[in-house]
């Protein structure tokens, strides 16, 4: 078990550089025991590399790493037995039977998990006896979530855990992700689902260009602060809208038609938007008030523009 008074996963200052490219550039990282945390960043930002070196995979350059407790160069022997790890690229021989591939890596462990129990509960019980590369991408994702799991691991690491499912699976997906930080848990989740992470998550790490650009509980990043959203014909004048508002409001349009007002969002702003698209002959379509998501924290601190 994890040292007391030890986090599952701590690094300090970690650096990794591909030649000229640092791909991690100082970060910070406290994963707690128990917990789940997201760890986040658009494509490039060095949440990939930042997991490899967590799971061994990868050399830091410099800075400090322990999981569980342990270094996971040096101590890899140690560590690898306490530790699931799901990859999107699955790492599953094609010609593998699900339910005989589950049977072969439980049986390296001590407790693990039933592995026809499991199976059945990712909806996978019919597929027991399918190869591999016969099975959807989605069947095939939730087969190397099965296999990183199946062992009790006290440290999970998640990449891209429901990407591709149906609303189903995903649903039985965060089900048993939740089950397992009840159980004792440790899970370091990575996802491009917002919603995901405000669901799943305790703690959530945003990372952009190598660095961690925020941290907190999903609560502490969104914030109580409320916003009105609305959509209407393209081109409003908002600066005119904007001196009808209180000070300190904030009026956007993104994407076209598509209407945001930041601030104080009381009944007297709902009426001063409503009064001042009736007076300019603007019909409003799903005006509502909602709070801040996760999403939209991500995009202020990470920018909308595309990464490749």
């Amino acid at each position: 078990m994890v040292p007391p008074g030890e986090c599952a996963v701590e690094l300090e200052a970690l650096v990794k550089r591909y030649g000229s490219i640092t791909a991690v550039d100082g970060i910070d990282l406290r994963a707690e025991h128990g917990a789940i945390t997201a760890l986040l960043g658009p494509n490039g930002a060095g949440k990939t590399t930042t997991i490899e070196i967590c799971e061994g995979y990868r050399r830091a350059d410099s800075g400090t790493v322990r999981v569980l407790g342990l270094d996971p160069v040096r101590d890899a022997r140690e560590l690898r037995p306490r530790i699931g790890v799901m990859l999107q690229s699955g790492g599953i021989p094609g010609t593998a039977r699900a339910g005989e591939w589950l049977r072969l890596i439980a049986s390296f462990h001590a407790r693990p998990l039933d592995p026809a129990a499991l199976l059945d509960r990712l909806g996978l019980a019919a597929q027991a006896r399918t190869p591999f590369r016969r099975l959807s991408g989605g069947q095939q994702q939730r087969l190397s979530l099965a296999a990183a799991v199946v062992g009790r691991p006290e440290l999970v690491f998640l990449d891209e855990p429901t990407a591709g499912l149906d609303p189903q699976a995903r649903h039985a997906t965060w089900e048993l992700v939740t089950g397992l930080r009840d159980a004792g848990a440790s899970v370091i989740v990575t996802t491009h689902h917002m919603d995901e992470a405000e669901r799943l998550a305790d703690q959530v790490v945003i990372v952009d260009r190598g660095r961690v650009v925020a941290r907190g509980t999903p609560a502490e990043l969104t914030g109580a602060e409320r916003q009105l959203r609305f959509r209407a014909r393209p081109g409003l004048g908002l600066e005119e809208l904007l001196a009808a508002l209180p000070p300190g409001s904030v009026a956007k349009e993104s994407p076209a038609g598509h209407y945001l007002i930041e601030g104080d969002v009381q009944p007297e702003l709902l009426a001063t938007v409503t009064a001042w698209c009736a007076s300019h002959g603007v019909t409003t379509e799903d005006l509502r008030i909602e709070r801040r998501t996760l999403e939209d924290v991500f995009l202020e601190l990470t920018g909308r523009e595309l990464r490749s």
